[in-house]
């Protein structure tokens, strides 16, 4: 049975017993109004998708005039829908997923809106764990990347002048790199205390300054 009938068979459930316990309430009778048509309406014309594969809740209304009534009923709660058309009917709908967690609610579908909730949490857990690992390989990316463009710049100016060639703190930094080239900025910091991930850095920019100007060189005179 799919998600949105199990939704459905709920709400059948509640609705007869809402229909009978309130038909001679006054009070609050816009907003108990406007829920019986709510539940009759998805009863009648109603779908919503698995929370699994998307957030997607719907009313397909007949005429322009009800869909209508179903914003406006919708409005009564806090909960604002769109419309489309689709096959000569006006559908209205909602795809937030805050929204069609409050519309279960409205409903009376309390054992779906567990579910609904739970597969909810676990998917934006899924989604921060994935953002995270995301992250995590650029960094990872953008390190490595960085690292073997100085350890070129390294590697050229050491087979071109020669390290010694370099003044004591950017030939320190660079055999440090040539040492360990999948190290990151903040792991070669630990290593020279003294001068820190910035220093570093910078002495790195210097680097890549000298091996550019030896590459012009080489084209201006190769």
């Amino acid at each position: 049975m799919s998600f949105s009938s199990e939704v459905k068979d709920e709400v059948k459930n509640k609705y007869f017993t809402f229909k009978n316990r309130h038909s001679k309430i006054t009070e609050n009778k816009e907003m108990i109004g406007e829920k019986e048509l709510l539940m009759s309406l998805f009863l009648r014309s109603g779908s919503i998708s698995d929370p699994e594969k998307d957030y997607h809740l719907e009313f397909v209304c007949e005429t322009m005039d009800e869909a209508g009534q179903v914003v406006q009923a919708l409005a009564v709660f806090g909960i604002t829908a769109g419309v489309v058309w689709r096959k000569d009917h006006p559908v209205v709908y909602l795809k937030d997923s805050e929204s069609i967690s409050d519309m279960l609610a409205v409903l009376g579908a309390h054992t779906a809106l567990l579910h609904y909730e739970n597969v909810r949490a676990l998917k934006e857990m899924r989604g921060s764990v994935q953002r995270r690992v995301n992250f995590e390989t650029a960094n990872i990316n953008k390190t490595v990347t960085a690292s073997m463009r100085q350890v070129e710049d390294i590697e050229l100016i050491r087979d071109t002048e020669g390290l010694m060639s370099l003044p004591e703190g950017l030939r320190e930094v660079a055999e440090l790199r040539l040492q360990y080239p999948e190290a990151t900025l903040q792991e070669l910091a630990e290593l020279l205390p003294d001068v820190g991930r910035s220093g570093i850095n910078h002495r790195f920019r210097r680097i890549a300054k000298i091996a550019s100007e030896l590459k012009q060189l080489n084209v201006n005179y190769g």
